[in-house]
């Protein structure tokens, strides 16, 4: 202790001095500027932004793609941001966070406390409560105001009857109430810890995911509404770009694609069906359609879940060539669920192969555990290798058993997206795939809808300009039906 700190029982200069380091460098000890990730759109790198600039988002579709995103996802969401620990980011922040904690457990436990940084940390808290709360709940704000009024706490740090612990209850009682069910145990896990200072630590933890629970909330319940206007707003933003942009120059890529369906037909609505089917599986010697190059990656996803549940109901209906599959149901089913995780992160074709390997000796040994189990004979050496013959063929997708499940799914495909919303049984061969088989096909139904909306017009008028033929009247109940995008007529 210091001349002065032992005159004046206040902390000397050196203190004082790491004191103000810390007020500097951290600009927040709750992050009251908690960041987060915006996913990546069209393979541009992922977006860091605050829940002001969240909201800012949600509340306009100046970015397009976002609109795009959300309209078309409902999975998305935003993620909290944390920089990477071995970047000189993540090694600032926690340097500055532990040093902030360090000083309020040190001011804390002195004779008598000195309450500067807890005062600082109570400001910052009700600072934060308008992102976790509705701005519609007037009397909780009053209520907060009121608590943690910044002139009274000073007043009760004055005369040193200031009780931090009781302001931790009462933030504690206030996200008791604010907080999503889901977050309802880590409340209650804050109310057993004893030390007052790791106390608010885990307050602020929680209060960071409350923010990003409060992000994603906002998201959804803008969804809606963006899924409303989004279809209008690209429409424009088409219109705009092929008045003062495109000129004359036209789309080949997209009137290729159009072209190689309208032979046989001259209904043009059927033509348009019929090349939005190719884009399931669509061949690598052509170029994807440029209008449609937003959703290029989305419709690859799509493509890669159709070729996974082709192969799915491959290896399944050879191993079905077995009795002890084929007669017990309970056995198919089990080994088609392990078959499916297997293959569920097959993305590209080098991952093919080595995924059917596994699938054959997953077959092998489900098989001839099953004949254990009955006290019956395991497979022949001469089963086993025919097994593996047959289920490595499945690499190649003109082989007879891919090709005909791919049959059975295109136009299981086309049924259902004819069906007006019903859902007829699953052909053979995808049963036990029917929930991915469902959750497919309105993923696509979903992303081919909204793609007709936007550019629908555009793709009658490419055909008008390519072919004088009259076009025919379409056949009743056709077209991909959408709750997002009614003017949709593929």
């Amino acid at each position: 202790m210091d001349d002065q700190e032992k005159a004046t029982g206040q902390p000397g200069f050196q203190e004082e001095l790491e004191e103000r380091r810390v007020r500097t460098e951290s600009e927040s000890s709750v992050d009251s500027m908690t960041r987060f990730v915006l996913p990546s759109l069209d393979g541009t790198p992922p977006k860091i932004v605050t829940l002001d600039e969240v909201s800012g988002m949600f509340k306009n579709l100046q970015n397009m793609e976002l609109a795009h995103e959300i309209a078309l996802n409902p999975d998305f969401k935003l993620q909290k941001y944390e920089p990477p620990s071995d970047s000189l980011e993540g090694a600032i922040k926690k340097m500055v966070h532990k040093a902030f904690w360090d000083l309020l457990r040190q001011q804390l436990d002195r004779q008598p406390p000195s309450y500067d940084q807890a005062i600082r940390l109570l400001a910052e808290i009700k600072e934060c409560f308008p992102q976790l709360l509705s701005p519609i709940n007037e009397r909780a704000f009053a209520h907060i105001n009121e608590v943690l009024d910044d002139a009274v706490i000073r007043q009760q740090a004055e005369r040193g009857t200031l009780d931090f612990r009781s302001y931790a209850n009462f933030v504690i009682n206030i996200l008791s109430r604010s907080c999503s069910p889901a977050r309802d145990e880590a409340v209650a896990a804050l109310r057993e810890i004893d030390d007052v200072v790791d106390t608010f630590r885990s307050i602020l933890e929680l209060m960071t995911l409350m923010k990003l629970d409060m992000a994603n909330f906002m998201l959804t319940a803008a969804r809606t509404k963006i899924a409303a206007n989004s279809v209008q707003y690209e429409k424009e933003k088409f219109s705009k770009y092929l008045r003062e942009f495109h000129g004359n120059a036209g789309f080949p890529a997209t009137e290729d694609w159009l072209q190689r369906h309208s032979s046989g037909t001259t209904n043009k609505d059927e033509t348009i069906y019929n090349a939005y089917m190719q884009l399931i599986d669509y061949p690598a010697d052509k170029e994807f359609p440029e209008l449609l190059r937003i959703d290029k990656e989305r419709f690859a996803g799509l493509s890669w879940r159709a070729q996974r549940l082709i192969l799915c109901a491959s290896l399944i209906s050879i191993a079905q060539s077995t009795p002890i599959i084929s007669q017990r149901r309970e056995n198919r089913v089990k080994l088609a669920r392990q078959l499916e995780i297997i293959v569920q992160d097959i993305k590209n074709q080098d991952q093919v192969a080595p995924a059917l390997e596994g699938c054959c000796e997953q077959i092998r040994s489900f098989v001839n555990k099953a004949l254990e189990q009955e006290n019956m004979p395991a497979m022949s050496d001469a089963d086993q290798a025919a097994l593996k013959n047959q289920v490595l063929k499945l690499a190649n997708k003109t082989s007879p058993v891919p090709s005909l499940m791919a049959k059975r799914l295109d136009g299981y495909v086309r049924v259902t997206l004819r069906s007006n919303g019903s859902i007829p049984p699953p052909p053979a061969g995808f049963v036990d795939y029917q929930e991915e088989l469902v959750a497919f096909i309105a993923s696509f139904r979903r992303l081919v809808s909204y793609n007709h909306a936007v550019f629908g017009e555009h793709f009658h008028q490419i055909l008008d300009s390519t072919s004088a033929a009259p076009e025919s009247t379409a056949p009743t109940g056709s077209g991909v039906t959408t709750g997002q995008a009614q003017t949709a007529k593929p």
